[in-house]
């Protein structure tokens, strides 16, 4: 009896996904945190807020005309993804809008995907899912964030904390039997999806149709139904929960140790809540990324941009490095890169 195997590109069958190159960008207009127990406790004194003008797109764009004058080859790029909660449109895809604007050929797959502080681990694992089934042998993964367009300046308790910005990744696959991405975990829990919400401008509450009329709580923020709401206990709350045991789930799958690891580079929330996070996940004594002074919590873009500034600052002998992005959803994921091929771009 004779088998046939169809669809299936045995050339690709032995390629696994590694990060070959990381870039940021972020906007000019920078604003300073005002003095005191607010910034002192979450670590962030400024943070880079677009312009009124600038859009989600803008960022991308200069964020991956980084990686290709890092010797990427645009016309080689076979998949583009972009991780936005503030997209150009709500359709078209704002990666279709970027296939053009970036000069990238036709034969580009292109996607958005809406997903905050857990979108870039989702990204790679979709970016180690195409490459390893032979579906493209690279992908141009892209996140760029603005939610400062989403909160309301007198809201204090929200403004201090996001900043806006944009990340390039280029992930191709690599001949070999070690997994570059590994050990990838997720979690949902959508009961907690009021903890940090925009409430109106979707279908359940559409513009024209929602007043947008201003609340103020008993702490004097001031908001509409169209800016953001959070309820940051809750946040903080949620990820003392899930970061520990999503740490232990990626060693017990991939079998190694702390000892493994190169660098923690977890999603950069605020100072407090990674300084706790280190103490419950056991890695008083590791190497631990915890800088979000010059940029604030910047969402799926806070991972990338941490990874970066790692790899020019304080490159790990070991190549392993752990991130676990965790917030709105609610929603988590994890895993281990390994970035011995990884070029971070530098603007020097």
């Amino acid at each position: 009896m004779v088998y046939f195997v169809v669809g299936i590109d045995l050339e690709c069958c032995c390629l696994k996904a590694y990060i070959k190159n990381i870039a940021y960008y972020l906007p000019e207009n920078v604003e300073e945190n005002p003095l005191g127990r607010l910034r002192k406790k979450t670590g962030i004194h400024r943070r880079h807020i677009c312009e009124k003008n600038e859009i989600a797109s803008d960022l991308a764009i200069k964020a991956a005309e980084k990686i290709f004058a890092d010797g990427v080859n645009r016309s080689q790029v076979e998949m583009i993804m972009l991780c936005t909660q503030s997209p150009d449109y709500f359709l078209p895809t704002t990666a279709c809008v970027l296939q053009d604007k970036l000069g990238l050929p036709k034969s580009c797959g292109a996607l958005d995907f809406n997903l905050g502080c857990s979108g870039y681990i989702y990204g790679l694992s979709l970016a180690k899912g195409i490459i390893e089934s032979g579906q493209a042998r690279n992908v141009l993964l892209l996140t760029a964030e603005t939610y400062s367009k989403y909160i309301n300046e007198q809201d204090h308790s929200v403004k201090p904390l996001f900043g806006d910005g944009a990340t390039a990744t280029f992930i191709e696959g690599v001949e070999t039997d070690i997994a570059g991405i590994d050990g990838l975990v997720f979690g949902t829990d959508g009961s907690g999806y009021q903890n940090l919400i925009v409430p109106a401008g979707g279908m359940a509450k559409p513009y024209g149709i929602s007043a947008g009329l201003e609340s103020e709580d008993e702490y004097g923020n001031i908001r509409t139904e169209f800016n953001i709401h959070m309820n940051g206990s809750a946040i903080s709350e949620f990820a003392l929960d899930v970061v520990p045991d999503t740490v232990n789930k990626i060693f017990a799958k991939t079998g190694r140790s702390r000892d493994d690891i190169g660098y923690f580079v977890f999603h950069q929330a605020n100072k407090f809540m990674l300084e706790y996070l280190q103490h419950k996940c056991d890695l008083m004594n590791y190497p631990y990324w915890n800088d979000v002074a010059e940029y604030g919590n910047t969402v799926s873009s806070s991972i990338p941009i941490a990874i970066c500034d790692m790899l020019k600052q304080d490159r790990p002998d070991k190549p392993w490095i752990m991130s676990v992005g965790f917030g709105v959803g609610l929603s988590w994921g994890g895993c281990l890169m390994n970035i011995q091929y990884a070029n971070a771009h530098t603007d020097a």
